[in-house]
C-alpha cells in the first residue's frame, strides 16, 4: 500500500476531532486503501478514525457509491435506535467533510472518506469460535431484516452484474480466449472445473428475473471479515464495507458468508487438504441467519441456501482465476500466483459442497427440511 499521501492535509478537510498524530495501514482489504488515523484530544487521550481512499478503478462513480452508503446507514440507524441498539457501534458512521460532504476529493483526484472507529470489536480472517459464526449469521440476518422495507431499486449499482454469475462466466470465457498473459496452458484443470459447471451459472439470476426469488437490499460482499465481532460478548455487532450495497438476492449474502467463513483454512491456503466446508460452521451460521430473518425469508430462499453457498464460492473462484489469467488487475496480490491459489481454494470448497449436499432439483427441494 502506498504511504506517500499527505495525511495531514487530507484529514484537515474532515470534521475529525482532535490533533492529528498519524495514519497507518489497517485491515486486509483487497480493493480500497484503508488507514487507522489517530488523533489526540485536549485531555491527551488518543482516539482513532478510519480513513479510506476509494479505489476508483473499481468504483467508477464514487459519488453514487457514497450516496448509497449515506442512505442505507441513515435507514439502519433509525431501525437500530428503534430496537434499542447503539447506532454508533452497530452500523458505520460517516465523518463528513468541513463543507458537509460524505467524501473529499484531493487535488490528485483521490476520493477519501472517514468513519468512526468502532472500539472494542474486531474482524477475523478465519472463524476461531463457533459462537462467533452463529452471531455473524445473526448480524447479517438483522442487517437484511432492517433493510427489508428499503427500496432496493433506489440503489445505484456500484458494480453492475456483480453477482450475475452467468455474465461472470461469459467474462471468464473471454479471458480464457484472449489469454493475454499466456497463463491458460498451466491452468487447464481449473478452466475445465469452471466449464463443467456452466449450466448452473444462470439458475439464481433466472429465479430473480422470474420473480420467484425476491429482490432485496443486499451487501453482496459478506466475507466473515466484514462482520465486526464484539471483544466482550462475541456478538456480531456491525456489518462493514458497504461499497457493494445493491439490489440482489439474500442467497448472495448467505452464500458469500459461508464461502469465506465455513472454510477452516485461509482464503488463499495452498495446502488444499486443509480446505473444506465445515458443516458445524455452516449450521451455526445458517441457524443465526434464519433466526434473524425467519419472518422475511421465503420458503424458496430457504431451500436454495446451500446452493447459494455453492454458487457464490464457485463465482468467487472463477473471478480469482479470471484475474490470474488477466495478469492480476483486480484483486491485490501479495505473492506470485496469489490469485491462482485463491481460485484453487474456492474450487476445493465447491467440490466439498457437492459431496455434502444434493444439488439436483430434487435435492434442493428437500433443503427446507434442514433444521436451522
Amino acid at each position: 500500500m502506498k504511504n506517500n499521501y499527505d495525511f495531514k492535509d487530507i484529514v484537515s478537510h474532515f470534521q475529525f476531532q482532535g490533533e492529528f498524530i498519524e495514519a497507518v495501514p489497517f485491515g486486509q482489504g483487497h480493493i480500497n486503501d484503508t488507514f487507522a488515523a489517530s488523533f489526540k484530544n485536549e485531555a491527551g487521550t488518543v482516539h482513532k478514525y478510519i480513513l479510506q481512499r476509494i479505489n476508483t478503478n473499481i468504483f467508477k462513480f464514487p459519488e453514487k457509491l457514497m450516496e448509497n452508503i449515506e442512505n442505507v446507514t441513515a435507514h439502519l440507524k433509525k431501525k437500530i435506535t428503534a430496537m434499542g441498539g447503539d447506532p454508533k457501534r452497530e452500523t458505520l458512521n460517516l465523518i463528513y467533510t468541513i463543507d458537509g460532504k460524505s467524501f473529499y476529493v484531493s487535488p490528485k483526484g483521490d476520493y477519501w472518506r472517514g468513519y468512526i472507529f468502532i472500539e472494542g470489536a474486531q474482524t477475523y480472517q478465519v472463524v476461531e469460535n463457533l459462537n462467533h459464526f452463529y452471531n455473524a449469521g445473526k448480524a447479517l440476518g438483522n442487517f437484511e431484516k432492517y433493510l427489508v422495507d428499503f427500496d432496493a431499486d433506489s440503489l445505484y449499482e456500484t458494480i453492475p452484474n456483480f453477482h450475475n454469475t452467468q455474465k461472470r462466466y461469459a467474462d471468464f470465457l473471454e479471458a480464457v480466449s484472449k489469454d493475454t498473459m499466456n497463463r491458460a496452458s498451466e491452468v487447464q484443470e481449473e478452466i475445465k472445473f469452471v466449464m463443467d459447471r456452466a449450466n448452473e451459472t444462470s439458475i439464481l439470476t433466472d429465479l430473480l428475473k422470474e420473480g420467484k426469488l425476491p429482490l432485496r437490499v443486499t451487501h453482496n460482499d459478506t466475507k466473515f471479515n466484514n462482520v465486526m465481532i464484539d471483544d466482550g460478548t462475541g456478538e456480531g455487532i456491525c456489518i462493514i464495507d458497504l461499497d457493494t450495497i445493491m439490489p440482489g438476492s439474500s442467497l448472495y449474502d448467505f452464500g458469500d458468508a459461508i464461502r469465506s467463513g465455513a472454510n477452516p483454512a485461509e482464503e488463499d491456503e495452498r495446502d488444499l487438504t486443509k480446505v473444506c466446508l465445515d458443516m458445524k460452521l455452516y449450521e451455526q451460521f445458517a441457524r443465526g441467519f434464519v433466526e434473524a430473518t425467519k419472518d422475511s425469508l421465503t420458503e424458496l430462499e430457504i431451500k436454495y441456501l446451500p446452493f447459494g453457498a455453492k454458487m457464490m464460492t464457485f463465482e468467487c473462484g472463477m473471478r480469482f482465476l479470471e484475474d490470474y489469467l488477466k495478469g492480476d488487475v483486480y484483486f491485490k496480490i501479495h505473492r506470485e500466483k496469489h490469485n491462482l491459489d485463491r481460485a484453487r481454494t474456492q474450487f476445493k470448497m465447491v467440490a466439498d459442497m457437492e459431496e455434502k449436499f444434493n444439488f439436483t432439483p430434487e435435492g434442493i427441494a428437500q433443503n427446507n427440511q434442514m433444521k436451522y
